[in-house]
């Protein structure tokens, strides 16, 4: 990584253990913008042949950026959760570890956001604000849906024909 140092920068989103798919959809954009999306994805492994030309420079490079990955998830989640975390030594490893953890409740929040989409009422709020509502529930709700739902053209088509537009 080149440029000013800006590792105590993060985002603002924090990651509480009820809002996992907004999180890591944040925190996605956040490192491909910082171009170190590779250090989660393991594309851009740790170096591990001694002989490479400058394989000490190499290695305290990914170092320094993988440790800025792991500051950054730390610095975006609660306590209690960062307290797990610190038994990974690559920022693989710990979303790996937050994945795994969120993403295995993922049908009861689909649920219960379905739920709630059914529930919900105007009652005294504005217009606007119960669309701004039904929105984000619906927006929340898509989140979760897994990829080849989100490659199938009938099911969008479907999914947007269910909101309220």
């Amino acid at each position: 990584m080149t440029g000013k140092d800006d590792s105590l920068q993060s985002i603002s989103t924090r990651l509480d253990g009820k809002n996992y798919t907004n999180w890591s959809y944040v925190m996605k954009n956040f490192l491909r913008g910082k171009n170190i999306w590779g250090y989660v994805t393991g594309t851009k492994a740790k170096p591990s042949v001694p002989q490479t030309e400058n394989f000490d420079m190499l290695l305290d490079a990914w170092d320094t950026d993988n440790s800025k990955v792991i500051t950054w998830i730390n610095n975006s989640v609660t306590q209690s959760i960062g307290m797990q975390l610190a038994k990974y030594d690559t920022s693989k490893e710990v979303l790996n570890h937050l994945e795994r953890l969120y993403t295995q409740s993922n049908f009861a929040k689909q649920y219960q956001l379905e739920y709630d989409i059914r529930a919900l009422q105007q009652n005294d709020q504005s217009i606007q604000d119960f669309y701004a509502t039904m929105s984000d529930l619906c927006d929340q709700l898509a989140l979760t849906e897994s990829k080849e739902l989100k490659d199938f053209e009938p099911y969008i088509s479907r999914r947007e024909e269910q909101r309220l537009v």
